[in-house]
């Protein structure tokens, strides 16, 4: 009787240690284990390493720049879920985590990383710091002050107006699109056409005093600094709940749909000021799509 109740005892407390340690990368602390298993592989999952390339080997490369417009349904993973849950965030809400939770990222005013935001004091907890990356993540409101008892514009002692100033943090719902800065390469020593994305930037609709000012880049991320972030969040998979990627997974394998809007050019232009939008852009993204790929088989005759 007593050696039942010793194991039984120990059962129970090995039950209450695996559910107290129990979570899920964006779930936060809990005590509850959501599932039939422990999902470990991911948020413990480790950088796939590039394999090393030396200039030597480089006979051939091309920058280009991307969209991925978060309307398309491929692009959906990056997009959804619009709040964190348990085991899936957006990339967005990932981003907002590593930047201010984890400090791991660093966040860029350009896609040259000339200037990056760091406290100048090295704390990144320094308090006029998070006011400056909050800038980033955020926009400037103005909102009128009114009176709820006359309904009127509400004034200082000397009859100015009184405004008010208000940041509004942007969500995952506002981001329209992905910017990513790639090089396409053919590495000689694999005889093979490669590519690597070197930047990303989230991109949401400009507004200010309510007018509308178009697609705007936030900011730019140092992409292979990224995926050591983006490497242990989960990304919904459609067919199979117990096979999800990460977002360094669907970046790697290139399960996105996009349109090159930019490539190296000695005006270091967009394809086209006119053919922003429409069915011209298109053509013209598909164009700079055949040439790389005609490019990889031509470089086999030579």
């Amino acid at each position: 009787m007593k050696a039942t109740t010793k194991y039984t005892l120990s059962l129970l407390f090995v039950a209450s240690s695996f559910y107290g340690t129990a979570q899920l990368p964006s779930s936060g602390q809990t005590t509850v284990l959501d599932g039939v298993y422990q999902q470990t592989h991911v948020p413990t999952k480790r950088v796939v390493s590039y394999t090393h390339l030396r200039e030597a080997d480089v006979i051939w490369s091309k920058r280009i720049w991307r969209i991925i417009d978060t309307r398309e349904r491929n692009n959906f993973p990056l997009y959804y879920p619009e709040d964190p849950i348990s085991d899936r965030m957006s990339l967005f809400d990932v981003i907002k985590y590593a930047v201010f939770e984890e400090g791991s990222l660093t966040v860029y005013e350009d896609d040259m990383f000339y200037k990056p935001l760091l406290p100048p004091n090295g704390n990144r907890q320094d308090p006029a710091y998070i006011e400056l990356l909050k800038g980033k993540f955020g926009f400037e409101q103005i909102i009128d002050s009114i009176d709820n008892t006359t309904g009127l514009q509400a004034t200082d002692f000397d009859g100015n107006p009184i405004t008010i100033k208000k940041v509004v943090n942007y969500t995952s719902t506002d981001i329209i699109e992905w910017r990513i800065k790639e090089d396409w390469f053919f590495d000689k020593q694999k005889s093979v056409m490669d590519v690597r994305i070197i930047a990303i930037a989230p991109v949401v609709n400009l507004m200010r005093e309510g007018q509308s000012f178009g697609p705007y880049p936030l900011f730019w991320l140092y992409f292979p600094e990224s995926r050591y972030v983006f490497q242990n969040f989960f990304v919904y998979n459609p067919q199979n709940d117990a096979m999800r990627m990460s977002f360094d997974d669907l970046f790697w394998k290139r399960k996105f749909t996009s349109y090159v809007y930019k490539e190296s050019n000695v005006y270091d232009r967009v394809v086209s000021q006119e053919a922003l939008e429409g069915i011209e852009q298109q053509l013209i993204s598909e164009r700079i799509k055949e040439e790389i790929f005609k490019i990889e088989h031509d470089l086999w005759h030579y």
